[in-house]
């Protein structure tokens, strides 16, 4: 990745993580410098970086924001890809009830926790991944609870369970879509400014 591309990673995780406009300015300017700093030195940006962007951008943004700031968002989303998951299981069974079974609540509580400690510390799971959570973390443990308590239900979820579940994690997935919008195109942009610039060079 070139400098442009980290630092446009890493603003669009820190626009999604709520960094207030002064703190994101400043963390820009501080990350530009080290960026600068190590290509002076003959060094990558992988050296500044590591190789995972998004983990070393969640990293510095969990050190500027504190728990008690990241927490209703990382609660929200868990509840976001939850209400997703209920969704999904309506329409699968085609139905506007849900019995809740030990297997079934082992599931959610599994993907649950499981999303919650990415989101805190990798930031946005995304939808796609939180199938793979799903299916990596809360099917084993459905099987588990279903040998261990049985298939009984527990109690039964109306339609209107999963957009309550959804409702609190819109406002998030909505700014972490917009987020990777501008990302992509300052991306694109600068992409295009640097081709320009090496076309002037050489001509």
């Amino acid at each position: 990745m070139t400098n442009a591309q980290i630092l446009a990673a890493c603003r669009s995780n820190w626009e999604y993580r709520g960094v207030d406009g002064a703190s994101l300015r400043e963390m820009l300017d501080e990350l530009s410098a080290h960026l600068e700093d190590a290509e002076a030195a003959g060094r990558s940006a992988q050296d500044v970086v590591g190789r995972d962007v998004r983990a070393f951008a969640a990293s510095w943004a969990r050190a500027r924001a504190p728990l008690s700031r990241r927490a209703p968002r990382t609660v929200a989303m868990a509840c976001f890809v939850a209400g997703w998951l209920l969704l999904g299981a309506y329409l699968i069974r085609w139905t506007t009830e849900v019995d809740v079974t030990a297997a079934f609540l082992a599931f959610w509580l599994a993907t649950g926790t499981a999303t919650v400690a990415w989101e805190l510390r990798r930031g946005s799971i995304g939808l796609r991944k939180s199938w793979l959570v799903g299916l990596a973390v809360g099917l084993p443990a459905a099987v588990l609870a279903m040998r261990l308590v049985g298939d009984g239900v527990l109690f039964t979820l109306p339609l209107w369970a999963a957009p309550l579940l959804l409702l609190p994690g819109l406002p998030y997935a909505v700014a972490d879509a917009r987020a990777a919008r501008r990302g992509r195109r300052k991306v694109g942009a600068e992409a295009e400014a640097d081709a320009g610039a090496g076309a002037r060079e050489l001509s």
